[in-house]
C-alpha cells in the first residue's frame, strides 16, 4: 500500500511539472525569423513587403513576375524599354536564360540584380570579381554602407551590424564600370576606414546593368532601421521611374506561400500547442492503454465420445428388429478386434498354441479360454439366438476382460 501511494506522488509531480513546462512555453515571447526570404508578401525582416510596398506607391507600372525569366521574355516580345528586377540572396541564370536577359538589355533596357552571390557568366561577360569582407574578428561588426553620387548625399554613412561579412567588388572593368555604392568595416576605434566597392553600374549596349551585393538594403529590416531608406531610395534613383519595371518572384529564396497545411497549425501559437498536446496523448495512450492486450480466450467444449451412444443406437436396431444373432456376431467380432489390439495375437487361426498364448497374458487358463470359444462356435451354428442365449453370451466376455484386468 506505501508503494502504490509513492508511485502516485511521483505520477502528481510528474503532471505538475509537466503542466509547468507547457505554461512556460506557450508564453514564451516568439523568435524573430530572420531567414533571408526576400519575398514581397513576407514581413520578416528579411521579407521584401515594405521594398514592394514602396515601389507600388512610387512606380506606376510595377509587375510581379511569378516565370523563369526565359519565359518571361519570350513570350514578351517587343515593347518599350523597361526594367527587370532581380533581389535575393543568390541569383543563379541557366546560359541561355542569361544570353537572353543579356540581349533583352543589349536593346536599351535596365537589368537590375541585387544579389550576394552573382553567375560566374555575368561577372565573366562584365569583367568583374567579388570577394568578401569580414568584420573585425572579436569587435562588434558594422559595415558602413554610402551611396557615392554627390546629388545623394555621398557623405552619409548607413550602418548594418546585423551580419558578420559582406560583398564587395574586388576587381572592376574601370573604363566601362561606375561605382555607384561603397562598403567599408567600421569595426574597432579607427575614425578612417579603407572603402570597397559593392554597387556597379556598367553600359551594355543600348541598355545598362547595375549590381549591388548588398540586397539586405531592400529588406524590412533595413529600410525600417533609421534613416536607411534614403540608401534604398538612392538606389532606385538609378531606375527610370517612366519605364515599366518588372520584379522576379520567381528567383527567391523563400516561398510566396504554404502548400502544407501544417503551416497554418505551426505559425499560430494556439493552434500549434493544440496540435502538440493531441500529439501528446496519443503517445500517452500508446504507453498506457495501448499495449497489446490478451483477447478472451473462447471456452473450447472438450468432444465427447459418441462410440458409447453410436453402438447403443446399433444394437436398439437390431434389437427391434428381433435379430440377436447378429448382436451376438458384433459382439464377438468386437472381442476378437480387442484381442488383436490389446494381447497382439493373431485371431485368423483359433487353435491349442493360441489358447495357450491367450491365457499366459490374460491370467486364464487354457480351458477357460477353450470354454469361451465354444460359446462363440455354437452362437454361429444357431440360427436363431434367444435373449439368455444373448445374455450369456456377454456375461462371458465381460468376466473375461476383467479377469484378464486383473479386476
Amino acid at each position: 500500500m506505501k508503494i502504490r501511494k509513492t508511485n502516485i506522488v511521483y505520477i502528481i509531480i510528474g503532471i505538475l511539472t509537466f503542466a509547468l513546462i507547457l505554461y512556460l512555453e506557450y508564453n514564451k515571447k516568439e523568435e524573430i525569423n530572420w531567414f533571408p526570404s526576400y519575398v514581397a508578401q513576407h514581413k520578416i525582416p528579411y521579407g521584401t513587403k515594405v521594398f514592394n510596398d514602396i515601389l507600388e506607391q512610387k512606380f506606376t507600372k510595377t509587375t510581379p513576375i511569378t516565370v523563369p525569366p526565359f519565359q518571361f521574355l519570350e513570350s514578351k516580345g517587343t515593347e518599350e524599354e523597361s526594367t527587370y528586377l532581380f533581389i535575393n540572396n543568390s541569383v543563379s541564370f541557366q546560359k541561355v536564360e542569361l544570353e537572353a536577359l543579356l540581349d533583352w538589355t543589349a536593346k536599351g533596357n535596365t537589368l537590375f540584380i541585387a544579389s550576394s552571390n552573382f553567375e560566374k557568366e555575368l561577372l565573366d561577360t562584365l569583367h568583374l570579381e567579388t570577394k568578401s569582407l569580414f568584420g573585425d574578428e572579436g569587435l562588434a561588426h558594422e559595415f558602413q554602407h554610402r551611396l557615392v553620387n554627390p546629388q545623394l548625399n555621398s557623405k552619409i554613412k548607413y550602418q548594418f551590424k546585423k551580419s558578420y561579412s559582406t560583398m564587395y567588388f574586388s576587381q572592376l572593368d574601370t573604363l566601362n564600370t561606375v561605382v555607384i555604392g561603397e562598403v567599408s568595416n567600421g569595426s574597432g576605434s579607427n575614425s578612417v576606414f579603407e572603402t570597397y566597392p559593392n554597387s556597379v553600374q556598367q553600359q551594355f549596349g543600348a541598355g545598362k546593368i547595375i549590381l549591388t551585393a548588398f540586397p539586405i538594403a531592400f529588406t524590412n529590416y533595413f529600410i525600417l532601421k533609421d534613416n536607411n531608406r534614403n540608401y534604398t531610395a538612392g538606389m532606385l534613383s538609378y531606375i527610370d521611374e517612366e519605364k515599366p519595371i518588372y520584379i522576379d518572384a520567381y528567383y527567391k529564396s523563400g516561398k510566396k506561400f504554404y502548400t502544407s497545411p501544417m503551416y497554418i497549425f505551426l505559425n499560430t501559437k494556439e493552434l500549434k500547442w493544440a496540435y502538440y498536446m493531441i500529439i501528446i496523448g496519443a503517445l500517452v495512450y500508446v504507453l498506457f492503454e495501448g499495449k497489446r492486450k490478451q483477447r478472451a480466450v473462447p471456452i473450447v467444449k472438450p468432444l465427447q465420445n459418441q462410440t458409447l451412444a453410436f453402438t447403443r443406437t446399433i444394437a436398439e436396431m437390431y434389437y427391434e428388429k428381433g435379430d440377436r444373432k447378429a448382436i451376438a456376431q458384433h459382439k464377438i467380432s468386437y472381442f476378437l478386434e480387442y484381442i488383436r489390439s490389446h494381447f497382439y495375437l493373431n485371431t485368423s487361426e483359433i487353435n491349442e498354441d493360441f489358447f495357450e498364448n491367450l491365457a499366459a497374458r490374460t491370467h486364464h487358463d487354457p480351458h477357460e479360454i477353450k470354454d469361451l470359444f465354444l460359446i462363440f462356435s455354437s452362437i454361429k451354428h444357431k440360427e436363431f439366438i434367444t435373449d439368455v442365449g444373448l445374455i450369456q453370451l456377454n456375461t462371458a466376455i465381460e468376466n473375461f476382460k476383467a479377469k484378464a484386468h486383473g479386476k
